[in-house]
């Protein structure tokens, strides 16, 4: 299937790492012109640029735009998650969390609208979670701006259509990164890790975590013009978590 994303410029935000480096890795393999960020250091996936910048700094995600240059694909990945009671959540934990997975995603998207709108189209993927659809009881700051990057990307979609802009969603699943996998992640967060993580992989129909690659496919094909008439949606990408109602 010809993708359409030779030398288009692809920019993925929280692209150092999991699901964000494997979308990154795999645009760089259908021949884009990717742009990567995150705090640290470039991922070396065949990017064309990397920006460092934390997103929580004022003005931020603007500049990583600025400094890509007029953008074909945005994929708004950063984002932060962790184990926490609801009643023992602070204003600024909420708040710190509202800036990080929402308002950067606005931010970003505000950024590339101009040139997409000048050159008729572009495409916006936004990575939004299972837990936007059923809110995980665990991770409830968590749950309700993945919730809210789910109404962002209709919002969009809906407003931007006409400029030949899509705009969609995917929502996975848990995902054998280091968010999960790595020392003081979500499964230590949550007990033993390997008996968390057995625990989370059978509660999937299909019996295990997802790989970041398996997200990173979803996400390319939503960004390429392969999903020319997909705008609007939200695609699930969970092993079969969060059933279809009908």
């Amino acid at each position: 299937m010809e993708l359409g994303l030779n030398d288009r410029v692809c920019l993925v935000t929280g692209s150092t790492g999991g699901i964000g480096l494997a979308t990154a890795r795999l645009l760089a393999a259908e021949g884009a012109r990717v742009v990567t960020h995150g705090r640290g250091e470039a991922p070396g996936v065949g990017e064309a640029l990397h920006v460092a910048a934390d997103f929580l700094e004022p003005g931020a995600p603007e500049a990583v735009v600025a400094e890509a240059g007029p953008v074909d694909v945005l994929v708004n990945n950063v984002g932060a998650a962790y184990v926490a009671a609801f009643e023992e959540l602070t204003d600024p934990q909420w708040d710190e969390m509202w800036q990080l997975n929402v308002m950067s995603f606005v931010r970003s998207i505000r950024a590339v609208l101009p040139a997409m709108r000048e050159r008729g189209g572009g495409a916006i993927v936004n990575v939004s979670s299972t837990a936007g659809k059923r809110p995980s009881t665990g991770m409830p700051n968590y749950s309700v701006t993945k919730a809210a990057v789910l109404s962002l990307s209709r919002l969009v979609a809906d407003l931007y259509a006409k400029d030949g802009i899509r705009c969609n969603a995917v929502t996975p699943g848990p995902t054998a990164t280091g968010a999960w996998l790595g020392e003081g992640g979500l499964a230590e967060q949550q007990g033993e890790r390997e008996a968390v993580l057995a625990k989370v992989a059978a509660g999937r129909p299909l019996g295990r975590l997802a790989e970041p690659e398996e997200i990173a496919a979803v996400i390319v094909f939503l960004c390429s013009g392969a999903a020319s008439y997909v705008t609007g949606s939200a695609w699930s990408a969970d092993g079969g978590t969060v059933p279809i109602i009908i």
